[in-house]
């Protein structure tokens, strides 16, 4: 328990991080350990082999009786096999044990988790391999040992594997153009800080909806009277009740060497986010699966449960993950950051020219990476940027742009002062830009921050793409520079000239607007409304070729990562339409069957004892039109249902899109529409009002 407000005291207790490596392991083997961490130097047996006792050691002493390796296969979520530590003895008693190879490597089952076909059912074998990168952690008593996932023939599994070949690749390349500036850094790497938004729910509340408990999100429900409008949630004073659980959240993951920085109310009711420090991604992936995990956790204590969907309710804000992106050296040299005079900065100039280029080039894919049947109904709505991938710079760096393409001078206003006109307030020092929360790759100062990106989304797959994207341009701009002989002005001309050949998707307006579809439409950007139209450009040869050149994946694993995420998305269209029958059919039919039957006979009543009742009447109508309209709907996403075709990915993709989508999305107006006019003692599940009021 955290005493006195101190953090310090509880941060990092439950991690086997580098001060309890270096209390407890012998000195030469502690270095040897630090340089694979910091230098990606391969990982010696007789090494693993200390650590895995001085490792086994520290669980125990913690309450430890199992350890797992804990892995990220294709489902996006995290997987775990508990083994204990015990090793039997010849008197029949046992010892506890943990061995430098069941550290390095552990065999789960393969062929249960997502493959697109790589495995087949009778090939199980599948391999974790332990990434000494991310500390290895405590929770629930068992030990959690960070690993890679890979099938017996040696194609990856996981997210975390090609993550990290991404990160080299990155290093590879960026090192490469430093060189010609004559610096000579041990690692470049790319730091992420994953903003997380989620909503929060009473969990009785929850387990009265089927949609809520199967799919994640609300199927059926009608706006509240009051929504988000008003902007009073949005960094509002937080509810004791939440405020209780954020703070054990926060301290949980303190505990886990989370860099748990912010919390604060989000703008729509019972929406919330949590945001952390900037890690590398690979630690910033393992550390967003670890808070995902904990929000999940945390929430059950205090009678709640965290909904991670992007849009778990129609009409008012969806959640995402804000995937703050940037890379510099290892020696702490951000190497997006303009500086004082940015026109000046050559080296900044040339990053942030690759940048624009990678984004420019591959925006096809970069769609791709947040493509899922749920962020579908959160791009574009509610304060989500469009599908429409585009860069924003602000307006001081798009004037340097502008000009330097132009040729003219640069006149470029650093830390101008925003005075706020009262005498004993400070007067406010400007950042370069302001923030465009309708573009979804923004420049904010020293980083990009990409806020496309679904809630529940593992930022592994996302930043995969970014790092590749980036390497790849970088490569390209080392290709052309290595050898000129006057590379100052090479350097310059080659990022002005990629400023003028990619300027079609720097856009500093509103994303939101009609005109700016119409406006991309004429520069050729694409519009890749949904994840079907989205995901075959994963697999075009354009895509295949990158992947492989920078070494993150081979074609193999390209083809079959396409096809998982394409299953996926009509797994996940297939269990909501039939959420959604079942709902029909057994809670809202009988409810307005129910409720028309009452007021017919009520109105029966009356014209017995010779009362007009127009109003009763024009109601009775109403509802029996619309009960009558329900059937019809129900009808129609049966026979969508019936329908869906034995075909392949794709086009079962383009059936649920252009088929069951609008079935289902008829049916639920129809029963949102009947919602407002069945007394609530009818209804049969709780509406929005008190999903999103009653926490």
């Amino acid at each position: 328990m955290m005493e006195n407000g101190d953090v310090s005291k509880i941060f990092g207790e439950n991690v086997f991080n580098l001060p309890t490596m270096k209390a407890r392991l012998p000195k030469d083997i502690y270095k040897s350990l630090v340089k694979t961490i910091s230098e990606g130097t391969k990982l010696d047996f007789e090494v693993a082999e200390v650590v895995a006792n001085a490792m086994k050691d520290w669980a125990i002493e913690k309450g430890c009786t199992h350890y797992t390796h804990w892995f990220q296969p294709m489902t996006g979520l995290t997987a775990e096999k508990h083994d204990s530590f015990i090793q039997p003895t010849d008197d029949k008693t046992v010892i506890m044990e943990f061995s430098g190879k069941e550290l390095v490597m552990g065999e789960p089952d393969a062929s249960s988790f997502p493959s697109g076909g790589l495995r087949a059912t009778f090939e199980a074998r599948g391999y974790t391999a332990w990434d000494p990168t991310s500390f290895a952690f405590i929770k629930d008593h068992s030990l959690y040992i960070p690993t890679s996932f890979v099938s017996y023939t040696g194609e990856v599994l996981d997210k975390k594997t090609p993550l990290l070949r991404s990160e080299a690749a990155i290093d590879k390349a960026a090192k490469r153009v430093l060189a010609l500036f004559g610096k000579n850094p041990k690692r470049v790497v790319a730091y992420v800080g994953p903003e997380q938004e989620y909503f929060l729910v009473d969990k009785k509340l929850r387990n009265q909806r089927k949609d809520l408990l199967l799919t994640g999100r609300t199927l059926f429900g009608c706006k509240p009277a009051k929504g988000q409008e008003m902007d009073d949630h949005y960094f509002g004073q937080i509810k004791e009740r939440v405020a209780a659980f954020m703070k054990e959240v926060d301290e949980e993951l303190w505990k886990l060497g989370v860099l748990a920085k912010t919390k604060h109310n989000e703008v729509a009711p019972a929406q919330h986010e949590i945001a952390p420090i900037f890690s590398t991604t690979n630690i910033s992936n393992d550390h967003n699966q670890i808070t995902m995990e904990v929000l999940k956790k945390v929430a059950d204590h205090h009678g709640l449960y965290c909904l991670l969907h992007e849009k778990p309710y129609e009409g008012i804000n969806g959640s995402g993950k804000h995937n703050n992106w940037s890379i510099g050296t290892s020696d702490g040299e951000l190497l997006l950051k303009p500086g004082k005079k940015p026109e000046q900065n050559v080296q900044f100039l040339l990053f942030l020219a690759a940048v624009i280029k990678a984004v420019d080039d591959y925006q096809d894919i970069l769609r791709v990476s947040v493509a899922t049947a749920g962020n579908d109904h959160r791009l574009g709505a509610n304060e989500a940027p469009p599908a429409i991938i585009s860069l924003y710079l602000g307006d001081q760096l798009a004037a340097v742009v502008e000009q330097l393409k132009s040729g003219h001078g640069v006149k470029y206003e650093q830390g101008k002062l925003i005075e706020t006109g009262v005498e004993s307030l400070p007067d406010i020092q400007k950042d370069s830009t302001d923030r465009n929360r309708t573009s979804p790759f923004a420049f904010t100062g020293n980083r990009f921050e990409f806020r496309a990106p679904g809630s529940r989304q593992s930022i592994g797959g996302i930043n995969i793409v970014l790092n590749t994207i980036v390497a790849e341009t970088l490569t390209e701009f080392a290709d052309k520079l290595e050898g000129c002989s006057d590379f100052p002005k090479a350097a310059l001309d080659l990022a002005i000239q990629t400023f003028r050949d990619h300027e079609r998707i720097i856009f500093n307006g509103n994303g939101y607007s009609d005109e700016w579809v119409e406006e991309a439409e004429r520069r050729g950007l694409l519009n890749l409304k949904t994840t079907p139209d989205a995901m075959p450009y994963f697999k075009s040869k354009k895509s295949i070729d990158l992947f492989r050149k920078q070494g993150v994946f081979t074609q193999v694993e390209v083809e079959t990562r396409t096809e998982i995420m394409m299953e996926e998305y009509n797994n996940t269209l297939h269990f909501e339409m039939l959420t959604m029958l079942e709902m029909a059919k057994q809670e809202i039919l009988p409810a307005c069957l129910k409720y028309t039957k009452f007021v017919t006979d009520d109105l029966s009543s009356k014209k017995a004892l010779g009362l007009d009742a127009p109003k009763e009447l024009e109601k009775a109508k109403q509802l029996t039109s619309l009960t009558e309209e329900l059937m019809a709907d129900i009808d129609t996403l049966d026979v969508a249902t019936a329908a869906v075709p034995d075909a392949d990915v794709y086009d079962t993709g383009m059936y649920y899109k252009n088929t069951v989508i609008p079935a289902m999305d008829k049916l639920r107006v129809t029963a949102d529409t009947l919602e407002t006019l069945v007394a609530k003692d009818y209804w049969p599940f709780p509406t929005y009002t008190e999903l999103l009021y009653l926490v």
